[in-house]
């Protein structure tokens, strides 16, 4: 699979309490079949969402600009990462928009925060943005509304955190249920049985994800396809 002589750029933005190092593996995936690639680094325990939106995918449009001149800027995103998108584009256009991949998003927050943030050391460990991902009608993903851009979701649902899974109803990856990470308007969906934190680094996630970008949908062995 290559865009072939497209020039394309793909931001990266990772998730909460993780680093650009979490996308690494998908990066150099991307960048293998000719994607220019700028995998953003933010202090996701720091600040509030609105505020890493608005700064971070600033700067990393401004980038692929200025280094790239792209004829289209893409997205990737990991968690908390698809909150950021989703506010920014709620905001502001973006020229040569291309298409926009979301990993395990709580697009309609996480049960799990609803639970957990009552509890101080919750807010000291994870930060204001982690507040904001609750599940209730006022949270900031369930006050963006639908999108009208390509998007294509990739949940999960399997754990490696059991306890945690206890605490969140029906299907999840550990962070988030498999329902709370659709989104009205999105372009397609799909499930892979992988957990949360380490799904962006499984191969047929990258492969999904491949897929999306160069074709605008998810390939689900559609006999006809």
């Amino acid at each position: 699979m290559n865009p072939g002589n497209h020039n394309e750029c793909v931001i990266l933005l990772h998730g909460l309490a993780r680093t650009n190092r979490s996308m690494l593996k998908i990066e150099k995936a991307l960048k293998a079949v000719g994607y220019d690639v700028y995998n953003c680094k933010y202090p996701s325990r720091k600040k509030a969402i609105e505020l890493l939106s608005e700064t971070v995918i600033d700067a990393a449009v401004q980038h692929c600009r200025e280094k790239h001149q792209p004829e289209r800027i893409h997205f990737v995103t990991h968690s908390m990462g698809g909150i950021l998108i989703r506010f920014y584009l709620a905001q502001h256009d973006i020229d040569h928009l291309g298409r926009v991949v979301m990993l395990a998003p709580p697009n309609a927050g996480s049960e799990l925060v609803d639970r957990l943030s009552k509890f101080q050391l919750f807010t000291l460990i994870s930060g204001p943005a982690a507040r904001q991902l609750g599940t209730d009608a006022s949270s900031l993903p369930n006050s963006l509304g639908p999108v009208d851009y390509e998007v294509g979701i990739i949940a999960g649902n399997r754990s490696l955190n059991l306890l945690y899974s206890a605490l969140i109803p029906g299907e999840n990856d550990g962070k988030v249920s498999t329902q709370n990470t659709r989104l009205e308007g999105m372009t397609d969906f799909i499930v892979l049985p992988y957990d949360h934190s380490f799904m962006m680094n499984r191969p047929q996630v990258i492969e999904q994800t491949l897929n999306f970008l160069e074709q605008g949908r998810f390939d689900h062995g559609d006999p006809l396809a």
